[in-house]
C-alpha cells in the first residue's frame, strides 16, 4: 500500500466512514494541478465532485437552518446560509480534518502553499462531501455537515440569546422556546412588554423590555441561566 493509500485509510479512520467506493475519495483529495504533473492513467480531478457537493451542502444546511431558525425571515436565512458555506467557513472544516495533508497537489501548487489555500481547503471540503453522499447517501455526509454547521453557527456575527436559547434547548431537551406575552403595560409612546418563555409547559424565563423582542430577549436570557442551573422548580 502507497503512503497516499495508507493516509486515506486513517482519514477514514477519522471520519468514522469506509468508503465502498475507495476511488470516489481518491478524486475528493485530487486538485487539477497533480494531474498536469503525472503519468497516472485514469486520474479525475475533484471539481466535478465539488460541484456536486456544493449542491449536497447548501441543501442540508438550508435545512438546518429552516428547521432550526423558525423565527427567522427570510433574509436573514438566506444571509445566515451564505455565511455558513461561505470559502472561510468551509476552510476551516477542511483544516479541522487536516485535508491540507491529504490533497495530491501538482509540485507548482505544493511550492506556492497549496495546502494552505483557503480555496483549494474549500472545494476539497465540499469534494469530500460530495463524495460522501455519492457513496453513502446523505446518512454518509451528515455528520461532517452536522459538525460543519454546529461550529459555523456558533461564528455567525450578531448571534443573539433567542437563537443561542433554541440551539441549547433542542441540544439538551428535544424542544423549541416559546414565548408569550404575559404582560403590557404603561402609555402607549412608552409601553413595557413582559414575555415569558417556556420549554413545554415549563416556565423557564421571564423578561421585560420597551418592545416585544427586547423582551423575548431578556426572556431568553433567564431561560439560558435557567438550562446552565438545570430547570427546577419555582418561578424563574
Amino acid at each position: 500500500m502507497d503512503l497516499f493509500s495508507e493516509n486515506i485509510s486513517r482519514f477514514e479512520e477519522l471520519i468514522g466512514y469506509r468508503f465502498l467506493n475507495r476511488r470516489l475519495l481518491e478524486e475528493a483529495l485530487t486538485h487539477r494541478s497533480y494531474l498536469n504533473e503525472t503519468s497516472e492513467k485514469g486520474l479525475s480531478d475533484n471539481e466535478r465532485l465539488e460541484f456536486f457537493g456544493d449542491s449536497v451542502l447548501s441543501l442540508m444546511v438550508t435545512y438546518r437552518l429552516f428547521m432550526g431558525f423558525p423565527e427567522k425571515h427570510e433574509g436573514e436565512l438566506t444571509r445566515m446560509r451564505a455565511a455558513l458555506v461561505d470559502e472561510a467557513a468551509l476552510a476551516r472544516s477542511a483544516v479541522a480534518l487536516d485535508i491540507g495533508g491529504l490533497i495530491r497537489l501538482g509540485r507548482g501548487e505544493e511550492r506556492t502553499g497549496g495546502r494552505a489555500k483557503k480555496s483549494i481547503l474549500a472545494d476539497a471540503y465540499e469534494a469530500l462531501l460530495g463524495a460522501l453522499y455519492l457513496d453513502g447517501g446523505e446518512k454518509a455526509a451528515a455528520p461532517l455537515i452536522e459538525a460543519h454547521f454546529t461550529a459555523a453557527t456558533k461564528l455567525l456575527p450578531g448571534r443573539d440569546s433567542k437563537s443561542e436559547f433554541q440551539e441549547v434547548a433542542q441540544a439538551a431537551m428535544g424542544v423549541t422556546p416559546v414565548y408569550r406575552t404575559i404582560d403590557a403595560s404603561g402609555p402607549d409612546h412608552a409601553r413595557v412588554f413582559t414575555v415569558a418563555a417556556y420549554l413545554g409547559d415549563e416556565l423557564v424565563g421571564e423578561g421585560s423590555g420597551t418592545s416585544k423582542k427586547e423582551a423575548e430577549q431578556a426572556a431568553a436570557r433567564r431561560g439560558l441561566e435557567r438550562l446552565a442551573g438545570g430547570c427546577g422548580s419555582g418561578r424563574p
